[in-house]
């Protein structure tokens, strides 16, 4: 589903419409026979703070929307992503368990606590197969940075290939879960295809891959990129960072459904190295 009002780039059947629009959403499901859902239209973090009504529409009212449209139409099973933006001051800094305090200070973390409540009231209120993760920061080199207070780790390798230096909005020593993006889209299609019984809570299974500090990732990709200057600026998304864990306890996942991640900080750099700088090389001779 999407939020956005231009024309949809994703391959093969596909309608443009808006999460806070409860009947456009009815519409489509039946339309297209819809099963399945994988509902991850959402305001992040930066971007929510700064214009936090439009996070709870979008974020809250969408996701209501999206549940009462699948339990009407029959929907099988919905997926929806939390966030490590659930856990505030308070949660413990390091390996952060599952059942941590949540008590985040950012108008996103707090459509996250109130989406997870939510999924899990339509999992005992009406039976529907909700299922959710609490993703880390995620790093793509598909996806361009959409708002989120993570977003240095994708910004970084877009100028560390086109100016070889970066200016960092968080701090040099400011650790945080991450996760590439192929592991985060296994992590969904896994935790969706496991059988019922396993999936033992209906809010968000906490999601580990890795940790590392901006000064981390800089220093990674300076090895495949000699020369690369990366300097930092903190700005107000430090101190949105500063709320959330450094790392995530995702025993239960592993329990559960067997969660296992594929990528670290090296494996993670590499790959995107080598696939942005075909996309950016490929982009340049196109433009």
């Amino acid at each position: 589903m999407f939020e956005r009002k231009e024309q949809s780039q994703v391959p093969g059947p596909n309608k443009v419409i808006d999460v806070r629009s409860l009947d456009a959403i009815r519409r489509a499901l039946r339309e297209y026979r819809v099963d399945t859902v994988y509902h991850l239209a959402a305001v992040l973090s930066a971007v929510g703070e700064q214009d936090p009504q439009r996070a709870w529409d979008v974020n809250m009212q969408g996701l209501k929307n999206v549940l009462d449209a699948s339990r009407e139409v029959g929907v099988s099973r919905v997926f929806w992503p939390s966030s490590i933006a659930v856990f505030g001051p308070d949660a413990p800094k390091r390996m952060t368990p599952q059942d941590a305090p949540l008590n985040p200070r950012t108008m996103y973390g707090v459509t996250k606590v109130g989406g997870e409540l939510l999924c899990g009231y339509y999992y005992l209120k009406y039976n529907l197969d909700v299922r959710c993760v609490r993703y880390p920061g995620l790093i793509s080199n598909s996806s361009k940075p959409g708002g989120g207070t993570t977003d240095y780790a994708v910004e970084i390798f877009y100028d560390a290939l086109k100016k070889n230096n970066y200016r960092c909005f968080l701090r040099k020593d400011t650790s945080l879960p991450m996760m590439y993006m192929p592991d985060a889209l296994r992590a969904a299609v896994e935790l969706m295809e496991c059988e019922t019984d396993r999936v033992r809570t209906r809010r968000g299974y906490n999601l580990a891959a890795m940790s590392f500090s901006a000064g981390e990732l800089a220093a990674e990709i300076s090895k495949h990129l000699p020369g690369f200057r990366c300097t930092y600026e903190p700005d107000f998304r430090q101190q949105v960072a500063e709320g959330w864990p450094e790392s995530i306890s995702d025993l239960e996942a592993r329990r559960d459904w067997g969660w296992v991640p594929h990528y670290d900080l090296s494996l993670m750099t590499e790959d995107m190295i080598v696939k942005l700088s075909k996309r950016l090389g490929k982009a340049a001779k196109n433009g």
